[in-house]
């Protein structure tokens, strides 16, 4: 049995005003919300229980997803009074299994990554590697805004690099994690601790075995807006894996739209280019809806053009308007203009 830990419990500060009042991990991607997607990865690769790390806006999680039995998983909440860094946070989560044997797997997602690479064959690396920790790496082409992780011919990790201006790899971590049990015990209860910057560096000192899994499948941040919008796009179209909305309730779905349950879409209107529509969302004819996340309930009118925007829960937009790269809030306020 493999046990995972999700670490959901950020402020989404990249992300406001979209996580005034919505966890950044809840926010949808191509109808469904990040976390979901990423419960869906772990059950995947065979993943059965996972604990919720959470802090901000802890309280949305719960009604939502319940003790997992929906998804045919068991899932529980580590709640933090107050934010620990993700060395904490992970910490904090592993004292809420009930039991865990020294050698046993924990697999560490983090909250705002969306990923299609192979869980399942990172899990049998560590595994055939007897590693303390075994981090997925990607390949960037511009690692100087991530910092970078250079490994040798054998997938051992050699050190853990800050930004620098010139990087020696293009290697970076991409933020998924497998541990040994035993390893995170390592990790000091009740203290903010980062694991990037002083848990990991930590265990290279002490000669704990380090390996990075390198697969280059696709992978993104979903930290910010513009972010936010292409996971969803890509999702859709089907560049980034899909599986989460296999089995869900749709009004329509194809590589250029989806919309879930109870839409009323009018045969006038156009859905293109990977947009996402939640729950009873109402669209009127003459609309052209382009690489766009409509949330819940929203309601679009007549010759409306919405290109690359994220609409809030519950907005009523009135028709022949056009919007381009915003952020409208329930009160068909703009609150945020998206970079280019």
């Amino acid at each position: 049995m493999t046990k995972a830990i999700l670490l959901v419990g950020g402020f989404g500060t990249r992300l406001k005003p979209l996580t005034n009042t919505v966890p950044k991990p809840m926010l949808p991607l191509a109808g469904l919300p990040v976390t979901e997607h990423q419960i869906i990865a772990a059950r995947n690769a065979g993943i059965t229980e996972l604990v919720l790390a959470t802090a901000y806006l802890s309280e949305v999680f719960t009604p939502y997803f319940g003790d997992g039995s929906h998804w045919g998983m068991k899932l529980s909440y580590a709640i933090e009074k107050e934010p620990m860094g993700t060395g904490g946070a992970i910490r904090n989560a592993f004292d809420s299994f009930a039991s865990v044997g020294e050698n046993e797997k924990i697999v560490i997602f983090n909250g705002d990554v969306i990923s299609s690479h192979n869980l399942a064959k990172q899990l049998e690396f560590h595994e055939a590697k007897g590693a303390g920790v075994t981090l997925h790496l990607v390949e960037v082409a511009d690692a100087r805004k991530f910092g970078c992780v250079p490994i040798d011919s054998d997938g051992r990790v050699l050190d853990f690099l800050e930004k620098m201006e010139n990087p020696i790899s293009h290697v970076i971590n991409a933020g998924c994690y497998v541990f040994t049990a035993s390893t995170i015990k390592t990790i000091a209860q009740n203290q903010v601790i980062s694991v990037e910057r002083e848990t990991f560096p930590g265990l290279l000192r002490d000669g704990v075995k380090i390996y990075g899994f390198l697969d280059n499948s696709y992978w993104l941040d979903v930290g910010t807006p513009e972010a936010l919008i292409k996971g969803s796009r890509d999702i859709v179209t089907g560049v980034a894996n899909s599986s989460a909305l296999d089995g869900v309730p749709t009004s329509a779905r194809t590589t250029e739209a989806i919309a879930l349950g109870d839409c009323e879409i009018d045969a006038g209107a156009q859905l293109i280019d990977g947009t996402a529509l939640g729950k009873r969302v109402r669209v009127a004819a003459g609309s052209r809806i382009s690489a766009s996340i409509l949330c819940d309930d929203v309601s679009i009118g007549a010759g409306t053009t919405i290109d690359q925007c994220f609409i809030a829960a519950g907005t009523r937009i009135e028709g022949n308007r056009e919007y381009f790269r915003v952020f409208i809030d329930k009160n068909g306020e703009i609150p945020l203009i998206f970079s280019a």
